[in-house]
């Protein structure tokens, strides 16, 4: 998609598709409702994989969030957008996709005041590779036990996306 101008599919608050827009003009204090996912990737020792946002990012750039999140372009599947999106940030492949928060959704306002207004699934998945991040996606990665990250978001929101913090009070990471 590097040669293409990403899209994000714009939502009314049913979920019903009105259209597309720019990604990269549609993020800003007026943010329209629109399509996205987070995921959170597995190792075969039950570790999660965690991200810090590369400082470069257009909202929260330098906190720690889930494996990977991202948009489907129009047309294009959640399962087609996650394996898209795994291996540009993570340069990973990802196996048994679990649809684990189907009607998560949420509005933030970062420091900027730039807002995040997502209808967002959020999935699990594994897998078995090495990570190769993109730096102009992620700055750091670590694989951490679930149940240390959940106890870090509570005691430390702050170093935290805010989607990651209400996921996990949603029970994203419970068998």
């Amino acid at each position: 998609m590097s040669d293409q101008i990403e899209q994000v599919v714009v939502v009314d608050n049913d979920g019903n598709v009105l259209g597309s827009a720019d990604k990269m003009t549609v993020h800003d204090e007026n943010t329209p409702l629109h399509l996205a996912f987070s995921c959170h990737v597995f190792d075969d020792a039950g570790r999660l994989l965690v991200t810090r946002r590369a400082l470069t990012k257009l909202t929260w750039p330098g906190v720690w969030t889930n494996s990977f999140c991202g948009h489907p372009a129009p047309g294009e599947s959640f399962e087609e957008a996650i394996a898209r999106r795994a291996n540009d940030e993570l340069g990973i492949t990802v196996t048994d996709l679990a649809l684990k928060l189907p009607d998560f959704r949420y509005r933030a306002v970062d420091a900027s005041g730039i807002v995040e207004n997502e209808i967002c699934p959020v999935f699990t998945a594994l897998t078995g590779d090495a990570v190769d991040a993109n730096p102009d996606e992620v700055s750091e990665w670590a694989w951490v036990d679930p149940v240390v990250l959940h106890d870090a978001a509570i005691a430390l929101p702050f170093a935290f996306s805010p989607w990651l913090g209400w996921q996990l009070e949603q029970g994203v990471l419970a068998p």
